[in-house]
């Protein structure tokens, strides 16, 4: 009798494990397949009126590639786009390295790759031959003008991005703020605008003095400006700053983040892929990313908060 009691226990317990073995894979099953859409947001470094239009082929091409529909669609704002992620509105975002360190420190993010750009050369601020993760900031002023170096923006005007702007504010006010010059105080004035091509035309039509922009943003306003190389020069730059991010939000799967990771790559090494990422966010090339790349972001973020000081 005890004999059969524990051939009935033994098959019990072979039942159980064989039937929590199933529930194990179902729901790694289903944990792979929390994708049924996949909606992308960026924020263009150009006026964003006809970024829209281009976006959509992008969006083509990644529903391709994942085999699921894929929407692309374009924000005025990093910090909408940090909130629809942790709000699960947006799943990818190509984000900058600032608003990519915000939106892994509010809603866990993870970055997945890092953007491509050819390095630039100055003078003249032409594309090598060389892809690059990294990039600078540079602070331009007016050819012909009395600022010839960082210590005459002194009481100037200057042209800003948003105050979370690795390029447009962050790294040039404290490598600025590191040389004595406190954009805040020393009876600068700062305008922000939207878009690096209108910090170049602010300091081009004269409504500021200076302005700071990635290097070399001079090129992206070339087709209206055709010898803007010849009117609006730079004066500095900054140590090198991380490239932008393709993240996505904390929940999606593993197996989703290598897709999608593997997708971004694959198509910018398609001609049409290529001449799409290149015209809406400059990006010549995507590569694999890790978090710790951005600590320098955080380093200088930290020391930007001393300027309201």
């Amino acid at each position: 009798m005890k004999n059969w009691k524990k051939i009935l226990l033994a098959v019990f317990v072979l039942i159980l494990g064989v039937g929590l073995a199933a529930c194990g894979s179902k729901n790694k099953k289903e944990a792979s397949q929390d994708l049924k859409e996949l909606k992308v947001q960026f924020v263009p470094s150009s006026q964003a009126d006809t970024m829209e239009a281009k976006a959509k082929p992008l969006a083509k091409l990644l529903s391709k590639e994942l085999g699921i529909p894929v929407k692309v669609s374009v924000s005025t704002d990093y910090n909408t786009i940090v909130e629809a992620m942790g709000s699960k509105q947006v799943d990818v975002g190509l984000l900058p390295p600032d608003a990519y360190v915000m939106a892994h420190k509010q809603n866990g993010t993870k970055v997945l790759l890092q953007a491509q750009r050819y390095k630039i050369v100055q003078p003249g601020g032409k594309n090598s031959n060389e892809l690059v993760d990294k990039y600078r900031s540079m602070i331009v002023v007016k050819k012909g003008s009395n600022i010839k170096s960082i210590k005459d923006l002194k009481g100037k005007k200057i042209a800003v991005q948003d105050t979370t702007s690795a390029s447009g504010y962050i790294f040039p006010a404290v490598e600025l703020m590191n040389k004595g010059i406190n954009i805040n105080k020393d009876g600068i004035k700062t305008v922000q605008v939207k878009g690096h091509d209108q910090g170049i035309m602010s300091v081009l039509n004269g409504d500021t003095d200076a302005a700071f922009v990635f290097e070399d943003a001079r090129n992206i306003v070339k087709k209206d400006v055709p010898d803007v190389m010849n009117k609006v020069e730079p004066i500095y730059f900054t140590k090198p700053i991380p490239n932008d991010t393709v993240s996505v939000r904390k929940d999606i799967s593993l197996e989703w983040q290598k897709k999608i990771q593997n997708a971004f790559i694959k198509i910018a090494k398609t001609k049409d892929g290529h001449k799409i990422i290149s015209e809406i966010y400059s990006h010549e090339g995507y590569k694999k990313s890790k978090d710790s790349n951005f600590d320098l972001i955080r380093q200088y973020s930290n020391d930007a908060k001393k300027l309201t000081k």
